[in-house]
């Protein structure tokens, strides 16, 4: 029992120590925690020493730095640019792009902002690929004007460690004398349709009475055999036809009185 103010004393001592060295790596080192759709960059001393994945890391604040990187897909948007087309027309165009960050390293030392710089990559394109083209043409091919964006673009963006995965255009906007003017063009432009679409009609229908003319020509008693059908067809009414004296009258045998009425009137008019 006589060791036991030793013992006792040991024990104190290795509490303190433990607590000393807890101090001191709580101080100096600090725990760091990378979500799993981000990337960090660890910087030693102010340079870039390596890329840190998803998970929890021990750093040393003092001597260490680390820089979260977002890789998820992200938009972007281009709201309302007043451009000038190829014939002198004012309009504003927005587009949308779609991009994520595939090198982290690039995209942080390259540029200083990647979000500004593709902004501004994509802002000055759009405008010189609207100032190539005329208004009829830009509303025509809208929907290349995007892949012409993508065409351009995407050797940029990967520059900056980035990866452009769509750019299309949103909306196309024009002054109101402008909207008045080609509201006024589609509208001609239906009429224009429409009306074609009757002169086809028309055509046809006088192309059919024209082959009807020949065969009658070539077939005059084609028109009795139609009134006949036209008789027989139709019943409680009364058809007058008037035929040439070289027509021959053909009986009917129906006892319908539009028959009979009719088969005396030709007989008639054949006297």
């Amino acid at each position: 029992m006589k060791h036991a103010p030793e013992v006792l004393l040991i024990v104190v001592l290795a509490s303190v120590c433990l607590l000393l060295i807890a101090k001191l790596f709580g101080k100096f080192v600090k725990k760091f925690t990378v979500w799993e759709f981000e990337q960090g960059l660890l910087y030693t001393d102010g340079r870039l020493e390596k890329i840190l994945q998803p998970g929890a890391h021990w750093i040393c604040p003092q001597i260490h730095a680390v820089s979260k990187i977002d890789m998820r897909e992200k938009s972007l948007t281009i709201a309302g640019q007043e451009l000038l087309s190829l014939d002198n027309v004012g309009l504003k165009l927005s587009v949308a792009a779609n991009y994520k960050v595939v090198d982290p390293k690039l995209a942080t030392i390259k540029v200083d902002s990647y979000y500004t710089a593709l902004y501004l990559v994509l802002q000055l394109e759009l405008r010189e690929i609207v100032g190539t083209m005329k208004i009829e043409e830009l509303l025509e091919k809208r929907n290349q004007i995007g892949e012409k964006l993508m065409e351009v673009c995407k050797p940029k963006a990967a520059d900056m460690g980035l990866e452009l995965s769509s750019a299309n255009v949103k909306d196309i906007m024009f002054a109101g004398d402008f909207k008045k003017i080609f509201g006024q063009i589609v509208k001609a432009q239906k009429e224009g349709q429409a009306a074609l679409e009757r002169a086809r009609g028309e055509t046809a229908a006088l192309r059919s009475l024209a082959n009807a003319a020949k065969m009658l020509e070539t077939n005059p008693m084609l028109l009795q055999l139609r009134a006949l059908q036209t008789m027989s067809e139709n019943t409680g009414s009364t058809l007058i036809i008037n035929v040439g004296p070289e027509a021959q009258a053909i009986p009917l045998k129906k006892s319908s009185s539009v028959g009979k009425s009719a088969t005396s009137q030709m007989t008639a008019e054949e006297e």
